[in-house]
């Protein structure tokens, strides 16, 4: 028989024997769920010196440790707080650590009574509600007995460090078949909000693990044919910071056993699932196989940004060539990218000096601005005999404020077989590349007969570098992605890139669930978007240099080949209502 016991009631006396008795009371919960209103806790005891630092440990990094409670020094006491024991004794209740090493597994802390005056009890909430969620969503129980410990691992994302405390992140997985993702996904932050939040989709080797047959805590599961691994940050992180602090003497639960509380996240916000919250599952990479979560709301505006750039007020016909949900996934893609590679420059007018075109450089700029906003490294590559002028035009954009910092401007030296891989990859090799997402931006592109083209039908190789090349290598490395968009699909990504940071549930992703969310519309994001002032200080760059037109052959003043203020201001404007409109 259980027996559950509200610690805000219990003398001292009853709340230190649940800690120090031999009789087990912390159960194995892998698996469970609790009664309605109780959630399971790991406990981790540290001195009372260390405390505060935990804290603020636990704090940073709410995702794999939500905070239910704290103890006072010695006492054991938690308002609020109530235990489900236990009568098995199958297994150690205790890990012991001094000086960072697991020494002992232990029944009871009853020997160590005498130090545990001076330490202070941690409540760490658990995930119980996934295999509910599993039912929720249609899945069968991973453990129908509900006996197994769901599999976990160390990762190499690290923790936010705070004094002492510094640890990679640990993760528990379940495989989930890839047409149940999304539902799953809704189903668990339904009932647990964000902390039910995946922080990964995909390849375990995009979080340093090598093998999913070897967890370092549990059992391991096999994803069976059209499974996908699914991430969620665990409670078991505290196993090593406690480890990594190298305390003289800490003690914490054994991964497996919780106790059960009746306590929420002190954080936890309440509330149901709004468009701002419910998540959406997208694929953006197969190779390693890689899905985003952003929000129904983010994936909402980002669609209308789409259709606003699909206008074709020209009448050219090339309404064919738009991919439907190509904005949201390449935005996906870039979010998570570290390292962005643009290119652009048409070299359409060849009895002209130079022979560039306005479209392409203001939306490459502008891109690179939004990237650069995001502490993202971003590089730009050229044809060779332009080099010098984007190099001007990147210094000018700077002395303009259109960008913060310069940006590389590169040149890709063809001849070699294996030039292009070369320059991708460096000494690295294609498990480490330069970049992760390479973006076209009005670029020539090579025809069949391996020429190059411009509107009139001109052949204008010689004054292309094969750049495009670039694009065909990385479709053989995994780990890059890549992107071609017209010049208003550079602001359009550029807005997009903003309408995602900006969504919690996307930045929760983005950063492991580990460290403070960063505010939507934060200060530099919105000094970094797109607008009708910078774009006229670009273009008043491009008359300075002599660049024309694409379509009309007029010096500056026209993008897309058409007027500025008629038609490119409205639709920089459009884009900009739609985009910072509160998420």
């Amino acid at each position: 028989m259980s027996l559950t016991l509200h610690l805000k009631s219990c003398p001292p006396s009853v709340i230190r024997g649940l800690i120090l008795q031999k009789k087990p009371n912390i159960r194995n919960m892998s698996g469970m769920a609790g009664a309605a209103g109780q959630r399971p806790a790991g406990v981790v005891l540290l001195h009372r010196s260390l405390a505060p630092d935990f804290e603020k440990f636990c704090q940073a990094n709410r995702g794999p440790l939500p905070l239910l409670g704290k103890s006072e020094p010695g006492r054991w006491a938690l308002p609020a707080l109530g235990t489900v024991p236990d009568t098995r004794v199958d297994r150690p209740r205790f890990h012991k650590y001094e000086f960072g090493a697991c020494t002992g597994s232990l029944a009871s802390l009853e020997e160590h009574a005498e130090q545990l005056k001076d330490m202070v009890t941690f409540f760490l909430g658990c995930r119980w509600s996934l295999e509910g969620a599993l039912e929720k969503a249609g899945l069968p129980r991973r453990d129908p007995a509900g006996h197994g410990h769901m599999a976990a691992y160390k990762t190499t994302v690290p923790c936010i460090t705070v004094a002492g405390f510094c640890c990679p992140l640990v993760v528990t997985m379940r495989p989930v078949p890839k047409d149940k993702l999304e539902k799953l996904v809704q189903a668990i932050c339904s009932m647990e909000g964000e902390q039910g939040q995946p922080i990964h989709i995909g390849d375990p080797e995009l979080l340093g693990i090598k093998d999913l047959s070897q967890p370092d805590f549990g059992e391991p599961e096999v994803c069976q044919p059209g499974d996908v691994p699914v991430f969620w940050p665990s409670h078991l992180t505290s196993l090593e910071a406690v480890s990594g602090c190298k305390a003289p003497l800490a003690f914490t639960s054994a991964p497996g056993c919780t106790v059960m509380t009746d306590l929420k996240d002190m954080e936890a916000p309440a509330g149901c699932l709004t468009p701002e919250k419910i998540p959406e599952v997208h694929c953006i990479s197969q190779d390693p196989l890689h899905y985003s979560i952003t929000s129904a709301s983010a994936v909402r505006k980002i669609r209308e940004l789409e259709t606003i750039i699909a206008v074709d007020p020209g009448n050219r016909g090339i309404g064919h060539l738009l991919c439907k949900d190509e904005l949201l996934k390449a935005s996906l893609s870039l979010s998570h990218a570290h390292s962005v590679l643009i290119t652009t420059g048409f070299p359409t007018h060849f009895n002209h000096e130079p022979p560039e075109e306005t479209d392409g450089p203001p939306g490459a700029l502008a891109l690179a601005a939004f990237l650069q906003a995001l502490e993202k490294g971003v590089s730009m590559v050229v044809d060779q005999r332009a080099l010098s002028l984007f190099k001007t035009l990147v210094e000018e954009a700077v002395e303009q404020g259109v960008l913060k910092a310069q940006i590389p401007v590169l040149t890709y030296p063809a001849g070699s077989a294996g030039a292009a891989r070369t320059f991708l990859c460096g000494d690295g090799g294609p498990r480490a590349p330069r970049f992760d997402h390479l973006v076209a931006i009005e670029r020539a592109g090579r025809a069949a007969d391996g020429n190059y083209y411009n509107a009139r039908k001109v052949n204008i190789k010689h004054l292309v570098d094969p750049i495009d090349n670039l694009f065909l290598e990385a479709q053989k490395i995994p780990g890059i992605s890549s992107t071609g968009v017209s010049n208003w699909g550079g602001y359009a990504l550029a807005c997009a890139l903003y309408i995602l940071n900006s969504c919690e549930v996307h930045a929760r992703s983005l950063r492991k669930a580990a460290g403070p969310s960063r505010a939507a519309g934060e200060e530099s994001w919105t000094q970094a978007l797109p607008s009708i002032s910078k774009e006229e200080t670009m273009l008043g760059i491009l008359v300075r240099h002599k660049i024309r037109s694409g379509v009309s052959g007029n010096v500056g003043m026209e993008v897309d080949g058409l007027p500025f203020h008629d038609t490119h201001a409205q639709m920089i404007q459009k884009l900009l209502d739609v985009t910072t409109v509160r998420l």
